[in-house]
């Protein structure tokens, strides 16, 4: 038994009028397709690229918390407590923010260092601007504190602030304390127990090995390569 095709069950399948109106009017369409499979599968192939693709570019200027990239990386965050140079608590959260490509590079550096028995302390990453003008009235040297008409790095989630600790957590040797404002914490200072330019020296070549660029005056100051494309931001921490 034959069953005959109504214009209202094709518009029902999704056809257009050309369909029955052209030269394609004699041909069932399922039949039609399935004389083409290559030509579904090329569109499959190239929608599921361009979602991909966009998913990408979308994924990697994503600002992410460190710790949902590498929950393995300590976290020291200074300015969610008074223990910083300006004595007061600007975060209102311990956590650091970064953009995804910066983080997925920085889960690189930990299991690299991992396996010398040794980790990642981070004390800083994505900062407000907010936050930055702050700083910037208590110590107006753009050597250590960014002018915050131009914005910083961290304020771009590009740059980040840490050190290394052994398997107990202890802090390797290094220069000086965080946020130290003097010449002993410039990378070329090498007056220096001969423990702290090792140590520094190797902070300094596993960060660049995944991409990181460091800050000449500052030992613990990392920006994250192609810093410049992403946009200065002043979102709360939370």
């Amino acid at each position: 038994m034959s069953h005959k095709i109504t214009k209202r069950q094709k518009r029902i399948d999704g056809l257009p009028d050309y369909w029955m109106n052209g030269k394609f009017k004699n041909i069932n369409p399922i039949i039609h397709l399935s004389i083409h499979p290559n030509i579904l599968a090329f569109c499959a192939v190239a929608l599921l690229w361009l979602s991909g693709a966009r998913l990408l570019a979308q994924n990697d200027s994503d600002i992410v918390n460190i710790r949902s990239v590498d929950s393995t990386i300590v976290l020291d965050i200074r300015y969610a407590t008074p223990n910083n140079f300006t004595h007061e608590v600007l975060y209102p959260a311990a956590i650091c923010m970064l953009r995804r490509a910066a983080a997925e590079s920085l889960h690189a550096v930990q299991q690299e260092l991992q396996k010398q028995k040794l980790g990642l302390k981070v004390f800083d990453g994505y900062r407000p601007l907010s936050v930055q003008k702050k700083m910037w009235a208590l110590v107006p040297d753009d050597r250590y504190v960014a002018n915050p008409a131009n914005g910083s790095r961290h304020n771009r989630g590009a740059a980040v602030d840490l050190t290394i600790v052994d398997s107990l957590g202890n802090q390797l040797e290094m220069p000086t304390p965080f946020d130290d404002f003097t010449e002993k914490a410039h990378r070329d200072y090498m007056q220096l127990p001969e423990k702290a330019i090792e140590d520094r020296a190797l902070l300094e070549d596993v960060m660049k090995r995944h991409g990181f660029i460091p800050l000449s005056t500052e030992w613990w100051h990392f920006d994250f390569e192609g810093w410049q494309k992403y946009p200065i931001m002043d979102e709360p921490l939370k």
